[in-house]
């Protein structure tokens, strides 16, 4: 188990691959710990340092009382690769993972040479629905919201075809400590990125769902045209997580992405 204290923080994070290897940070969604990527990385190609963390209030790290704010958990993301002296990472943040990748890249380029933004936006719903949902789990917890947000993750197909499976997601977003949840939503309601990641320069990638429930294909379209030269990819029969449902997409297109972009010179 690895920890480091990042910005007054204790952050679970995982490292392999070679010390030498390109660097790639791998940010996960709202209610995961870093698991959420399992299946991608074994299909990936080798000799790649492969980094992923579970941010604040999720998995193994520490959780701070609510509100958080996207600056907190940009800064954490930062402060990890300063941590592991990487910089020049190919990064790869899905929901808001996502926005702190386009965070990232916007506040400290030097730590990023490419962006991967898989079902996320530079800004997602609005201050209304996310006060909305916090008074909800204020009121009834997470498991108040199990369902809705399930249905949002996965295909109507995936549920159906692997409910025992479906259980152990379920068990890991309702174990999402309160406040690291509510937490969270508080930094995505007050985020709007729209400014900042129409100003990025750099090669970029979206992926969307098409039966995401939680951010469209278009709105994830809408955010890759907001970047110059920014390809899109949709990925058939998934929702919010195609990381989990069709990991072999996932991977595929992450690595086609590598090699265009030099991350990956001999595949």
């Amino acid at each position: 188990m690895q920890i480091a204290t990042i910005n007054g923080v204790r952050i679970h994070y995982a490292v392999e691959g070679p010390q030498d290897g390109r660097a790639i940070l791998f940010i996960n969604s709202l209610g995961t710990d870093f698991r959420v990527w399992d299946r991608v990385l074994p299909l990936l190609p080798e000799g790649l340092r492969v980094i992923r963390y579970d941010k604040r209030g999720h998995g193994l790290s520490e959780c701070p009382a609510a509100p958080y704010y996207m600056g907190d958990l940009v800064a954490e993301a930062a402060g990890l690769l300063d941590h592991l002296g990487v910089s020049g990472a190919m990064v790869v943040g899905l929901s808001i993972g996502g926005q702190i990748a386009q965070g990232l890249a916007a506040e400290r380029p030097d730590l990023v040479s490419a962006l991967v933004l898989s079902n996320t936006a530079a800004k997602i719903g609005t201050p209304d629905m996310w006060d909305a949902r916090i008074e909800e789990i204020h009121k009834g917890g997470i498991a108040a919201l199990e369902e809705n947000i399930l249905s949002r993750w996965f295909s109507r197909a995936f549920r159906e075809a692997n409910p025992d499976e479906l259980a152990g997601w379920r068990h890991m977003l309702c174990r999402t400590p309160e406040d690291g949840y509510v937490g969270c939503c508080y930094a995505i309601k007050d985020t709007d990125l729209i400014e900042s990641t129409s100003r990025l320069s750099l090669p970029a990638l979206a992926i969307a769902g098409d039966e995401d429930g939680s951010t469209p294909a278009d709105l994830v379209r809408e955010t890759a045209a907001l970047i110059p030269g920014a390809g899109f990819h949709l990925v058939r029969g998934a929702g919010h997580l195609p990381c989990v449902e069709q990991p072999a997409d996932v991977a595929a297109v992450l690595t086609a992405f590598m090699k265009e972009t030099d991350l990956v010179r001999e595949i």
